[in-house]
């Protein structure tokens, strides 16, 4: 089972997450998400347990439990739905900031 996690202390580290849900169960991995360029945490993370049974009982138990002073926000993962790809680019536009040349739809007094 696939286990969100959310309002996870910023000074949580995986391991924490790993301590608190293995008093309730096997799991395989638990994962607090970083953001890419900043390097902190979002403040979530995800819990994979094979036992269903087990990961339900955590769910029940943990939810809003506290670690580290916040209380976690505990539920079953919900399938990342598909999202288009962000488009890179764009921009441009304008004449290059007035530089030089002549232009038959560019008025030169401005």
């Amino acid at each position: 089972m696939n286990i969100y996690v959310g309002n996870i202390s910023y000074q949580a580290s995986d391991e924490d997450l790993l301590e608190v849900f293995e008093t309730l169960g096997t799991v395989d991995s638990a994962t607090i998400i970083f953001d890419r360029y900043s390097g902190r945490s979002k403040g979530f993370g995800f819990v994979e347990m094979p036992n269903d049974e087990e990961g339900q009982k955590a769910i029940e138990e943990l939810d809003g439990k506290d670690l580290l002073g916040r209380p976690l926000k505990v539920n079953q993962a919900r399938p990342r739905e598909d999202r288009p790809r962000r488009g890179g680019g764009g921009g441009g536009g304008g004449y290059g900031g007035g530089y030089g040349g002549d232009r038959d739809d560019y008025d030169s007094r401005y």
